[in-house]
């Protein structure tokens, strides 16, 4: 008979090895959170965008910003592409669901906004698109990816790649990893607030 405390023992057991593993990704974690910081200061925005789970992701990141992770602050500027059903079906079918992240960085995406992509294998090809259609634009490009960085790796300007190849556990890296970055700007945001009063 399967012991499911062994289970649900090992699975955070596994979760954890992972997530200690990420501290090999401290001075790309903080690229990032330097990066975003220079955007917001320059009157830019944060784009976001993935598929099934890691459009939830987008959707959670945009949300912490827009509203508020920990701190009471102003607002930051902040979209994720997977919200807007009228947007993403007309496209998929007017074009390719490929295209569904890349016609909407084609309009909304400018010189100095930082866009994120989230695949959990690297290779997903709308995020891949939407990539390059910001870099075309001038936006500074980040992957949160999984399974080595895969194709979006090669094209965005700083990778986070979850040591990991299993799904779940990329996820729950990215969860880790974007929470961190949103209280890390929430801070400067915050700090900057204080100061200008």
């Amino acid at each position: 008979m399967i012991n499911s405390k062994d289970i649900i023992k090992n699975e955070i057991l596994e979760s954890v090895k992972i997530i200690e593993k990420s501290l090999d990704s401290i001075d790309i974690i903080d690229e990032i959170i330097k990066k975003i910081i220079t955007c917001l200061k320059n009157g830019r925005k944060i784009v976001v965008f993935g598929n099934g789970g890691s459009a939830a992701d987008s959707q959670h990141i945009a949300a912490e910003l827009i509203g508020r992770f920990q701190k009471e602050r102003k607002s930051i500027p902040a979209i994720s592409l997977t919200t807007d059903s009228s947007i993403i079906t007309s496209i998929a079918n007017d074009y390719s669901y490929d295209e569904v992240f890349s016609r909407q960085c084609e309009s909304i995406v400018l010189e100095g906004d930082v866009v994120i992509g989230i695949s959990t294998s690297g290779n997903s090809k709308n995020v891949e698109k939407g990539i390059k259609m910001s870099k075309s634009k001038g936006a500074i490009t980040i992957g949160l990816l999984g399974n080595g960085g895969g194709n979006i790796k090669k094209i965005v300007d700083i990778s986070l790649e979850a040591p990991s190849t299993n799904t779940a556990k990329i996820q729950e890296i990215h969860r880790v990893v974007y929470h961190i970055i949103c209280k890390m700007v929430e801070e400067e945001i915050a700090k900057n607030e204080t100061s200008e009063s």
